[in-house]
């Protein structure tokens, strides 16, 4: 794959996530700050404003979004995926071009790194619902890029989906408990809508 075919997928899992923002934003205006439509809408604008006029290689793409982010005022969202944008350029090849083996290590580093930040789990009800089914089908992946990320997405939209069925265990929302038990969390949609644009060649 090359820096301007992920460049594309990027583009389009920024448009999905800023084309969800107001279904973001009425989730989270249930238990939350009502807030997270609009920092996303902020970062995904940001990302593709750092990706559209990508020049150089992958990991240079990668890191010029994850410095675009990293200065936005914003919620809690903003460090959360200043650092998984950071994961991903780190383990990035410094080519033009990405392999699949290559994919597979990005989004693991990523994992890695946004874990030890955050150190939520799956059923905490946060953005690592979708985040770690993801990852784990793209580490389990056997096919090319196409099938990558098209696992990658189907995962992380179980995932969210499957966040209605637990209490919030993070932020504001953690004071309501079992209440917000049926509601999806904002950050693991947010997170499904940008790896259903990255499925999008």
């Amino acid at each position: 794959m090359t820096r301007d075919e992920l460049a594309a997928r990027l583009l389009h899992g920024c448009m999905e996530v800023i084309s969800a923002e107001a279904e973001l934003t009425e989730i989270d205006s249930r238990f939350g700050d009502a807030d997270h439509g609009i920092t996303m809408s902020k970062i995904a604008s940001a990302i593709s404003s750092s990706v559209a006029g990508a020049n150089g290689t992958v990991q240079q793409m990668l890191d010029d979004a994850a410095m675009s982010v990293m200065v936005l005022n914003g919620g809690s969202a903003v460090p959360l995926w200043n650092t998984w944008l950071d994961g991903l350029q780190e383990a990035a090849p410094d080519s033009s071009e990405v392999t699949v083996e290559q994919l597979k290590a990005m989004f693991a580093n990523a994992l890695e790194e946004l874990s030890d930040m955050s150190g939520a789990q799956v059923g905490d009800k946060t953005m690592m619902d979708a985040l770690i089914p993801a990852s784990e089908a793209i580490a389990a992946c056997t096919g090319d890029e196409l099938d990558l990320f098209d696992e990658a997405a189907e995962a992380a939209e179980a995932g969210a989906e499957n966040s209605r069925n637990f209490p919030s265990k993070f932020g504001r929302a953690k004071s309501y408990g079992d209440k917000t038990i049926g509601t999806p969390d904002a950050g693991a949609v947010s997170m499904a809508r940008f790896f259903k644009g990255l499925a999008e060649a």
